[in-house]
């Protein structure tokens, strides 16, 4: 494992946690989002609710698409939804800081798993050639490999018949579509 990834532990809300990996202030050791960044964000989003739709009302850091989106905005970045009939091999991979998947997860109390599932937000970065998956789930960043075998991974998150993925990308990147390979950009 890279040393600089090594070191680098979670502590956030997979919502919060997202948005760092897309961005990954984080490796630097600063952080940009925590759980009060993001709950100022849903507080901005619906100044008027007494119950926030954009969080968890249970307090469990899981945030809404709205909050990650705001959140990368904040920064500079863009959050571009991806189509799912599209192939990942026509993604620019150099254009793209990162990856936040809303893939669905077991959910378990303790070393107990239950028969549910629900959406978890996980996000992937490339660091020194390598991409790495930050699941906030996982105990620390896993490597998923170069290019080839995370377009792998990517076609396999998104299988899932509720899987669903943003691309984090500079605005001008979002502006221009240079997002995806020349010849697919057209279609």
């Amino acid at each position: 494992m890279n040393p600089s990834v090594s070191g680098y532990r979670c502590r956030a809300p997979c919502g919060g946690f997202s948005v760092e990996g897309g961005r990954l202030p984080a490796w630097e050791g600063e952080r940009v989002f925590t759980k009060e960044t993001a709950d100022e964000i849903c507080k901005r989003l619906a100044p008027q609710c007494v119950v926030n739709p954009h969080r968890s009302m249970l307090g469990t850091g899981n945030y809404d698409v709205n909050v990650i989106m705001a959140a990368l905005q904040s920064r500079g970045l863009a959050a571009v939804w991806w189509d799912k009939r599209r192939s990942v091999q026509s993604l620019c991979l150099d254009k793209v800081q990162g990856f936040i998947l809303n893939v669905p997860s077991r959910v378990s109390l303790g070393i107990v798993s239950l028969p549910l599932r629900r959406r978890h937000w996980l996000a992937v970065r490339q660091v020194n050639g390598h991409y790495y998956n930050l699941d906030s789930k996982l105990k620390g960043p896993v490597c998923i490999g170069g290019e080839t075998e995370l377009r792998s991974f990517l076609s396999e998150q998104l299988s899932q018949d509720v899987a669903e993925m943003l691309l984090v990308v500079q605005r001008e990147v979002e502006d221009d579509g240079t997002w995806l390979v020349a010849e697919d950009s057209r279609k």
